[in-house]
């Protein structure tokens, strides 16, 4: 079977979408994570775009080692020589470079001539060849692009270096049928297209960026520029997770195969959505609470006979084989470490230490505790580290005869705030207060609230949107209090409002 190559942009394309930005520290952990799911190429950020992009980029590319990392630069001299930089350590580094190539972008966006936008990105292969050993070149919105005008331009990045070709729906336009022919075109009318491959990179705008791929790759394309849950720009990416278990149920009709490691998409799915904030759809496909649910009574009957009347996939295949019911009050450290380590979730021995002791306590609260609370409570031990604020005590009075009232005590670096404040209700209060604790203006855009795990005892999780200054900021916390939960929850978002505007 031919190889498709997993080009992964979680990090990049991904952290785009409003609300779902990431600390440095966060970014390191996911590619650790994305190594072990066995993607060929990390696409660790755009590190012209802010010193923080930089710095992450530094860290993947000097500590992450398997996979090639890439880093993204339009085709301005500035941006190629600081991917270059942010890339050098890498073991396997690449260059990823575009520029525009549809009439509209061109002229609107650009406002330069085809020739000049040919020559600019010749220009940015040769000086990005001269960095790295191997450079991508992306013709953006080249679905609306000219074909004449887009052979030509790929015939010379070629000519110049370029060893990848990716072409990206750039705003999520083509049907599949269409995007299939458009890369069987490229193949046939570009003369020298056989000394490079040609690599796709779909957005789902009309719910089609899967499709496009597959598609794709069944006329040609042979590396696939995916996502974790599908996040990105507007409506995401293509799924790394549904490109992949794709072509591992259907061989049949997609001979194709890739290096994941299959066990490691809910691991990885999961850590994602922690990190973020953005919790799953239950109906997502492959990794939603629901995928391998059934309720109704002819479905419950036929998988009790014969599970493939109703899963073309097991639930082990993709690393949903775990028991649920993992570990309780009596486990010592080393099963806790072990479990750890068998969801993915590689800590240093100051790490477990620190978060064996939240463990103990989560295990006096609650009978059970599951690998759901272990990727939560993993999850907000990593950002308390680089935290600026930390809740150190709260206290709530509320009742329906009552004015709901929160007490706050936090740490501001070395310096301990309290404040207390009413609102609306409880979870208002806590805002308020916390709010006059730090002294930053913030609007509240979202507020979530799911069960981590089952019963009433279960780990609640809360996600929240921040608004400040401008900008949107996500944070996630969780407890078996809802109410500690959303105050965890707002403080992690401030923090990373904190963590981003220090790096900027």
């Amino acid at each position: 079977m031919e190889r498709i190559y997993i080009f992964d942009t979680t990090l990049r394309d991904g952290e785009q979408s409003p609300g779902a930005s990431m600390s440095i520290e966060q970014k390191h952990e996911l590619a650790s994570q994305l190594a072990r799911l066995g993607v060929d190429v990390i696409e660790a950020g755009f590190p012209v775009s802010s010193p923080h992009q930089l710095q992450a980029c530094k860290l993947i590319a000097e500590t992450v080692h398997t996979p090639v990392i890439a880093a993204l630069a339009r085709s301005v001299d500035n941006d190629i020589d600081i991917a270059g930089e942010a890339v050098k350590s890498a073991k396997r580094p690449r260059i990823h470079t575009f520029i525009a190539s549809s009439p509209i972008h061109m002229e609107y966006k650009l406002k330069k001539k085809p020739d000049e936008v040919i020559e600019m990105a010749e220009k940015a292969v040769r000086r990005a060849r001269n960095l790295v050993p191997e450079v991508e070149f992306s013709p953006e919105d080249a679905t609306r692009s000219d074909m004449d005008f887009l052979y030509r331009l790929i015939e010379k990045v070629i000519d110049a270096g370029a060893k990848i070709i990716n072409i990206p729906d750039t705003v999520g336009y083509a049907v599949p049928a269409e995007f299939g022919h458009f890369i069987k075109s490229i193949m046939g009318n570009v003369p020298n297209m056989d000394k490079a491959i040609i690599s796709v990179h779909c957005h789902n705008d009309l719910g089609l960026a899967v499709a496009n791929t597959m598609s794709a790759i069944q006329n040609g394309a042979r590396q696939a520029e995916v996502a974790i849950n599908g996040i990105g720009e507007r409506a995401g990416n293509a799924s790394l997770e549904e490109i992949v278990m794709s072509m591992n149920v259907r061989k049949d009709f997609l001979p194709f195969e890739t290096k994941i490691n299959t066990k490691q998409i809910y691991n990885t799915s999961r850590l994602l959505s922690n990190i973020i904030g953005f919790p799953i759809p239950r109906n997502k496909p492959i990794v939603g609470d629901n995928a391998f649910a059934h309720e109704s009574g002819i479905h419950q009957d036929g998988v009790l006979k014969y599970r493939e009347t109703y899963e073309i996939m097991t639930p082990e295949s993709v690393g949903r084989d775990a028991s649920n019911i993992v570990l309780g009050r009596h486990s010592g450290k080393h099963g806790f470490k072990k479990r750890l380590n068998e969801l993915g979730l590689e800590l240093n021995k100051e790490e477990v230490e620190r978060l064996y002791g939240r463990f103990l306590d989560l295990s006096d609260r609650k009978k059970e505790v599951y690998d759901e609370d272990l990727f939560a409570l993993v999850s907000d031990e990593l950002g308390k580290q680089y935290a600026a604020f930390s809740l150190e005590y709260f206290n709530i009075l509320s009742g329906n005869v009552s004015v709901p009232t929160a007490t706050i005590r936090i740490k501001r670096d070395e310096e301990i705030v309290e404040e207390a404040s009413t609102g609306d209700g409880p979870v208002d209060a806590i805002f308020r207060a916390i709010d006059r604790a730090i002294g930053i203006t913030t609007v509240l855009k979202e507020y979530i609230v799911h069960a981590v795990t089952p019963g009433k005892q279960a780990m609640g999780e809360v996600s929240v949107e921040l608004e400040i200054e401008n900008k949107h900021y996500t944070g996630r916390g969780s407890s078996t209090d809802i109410l500690e939960a959303s105050a965890l929850a707002y403080v992690n978002a401030l923090n990373r409002y904190k963590a981003l505007q220090h790096s900027e």
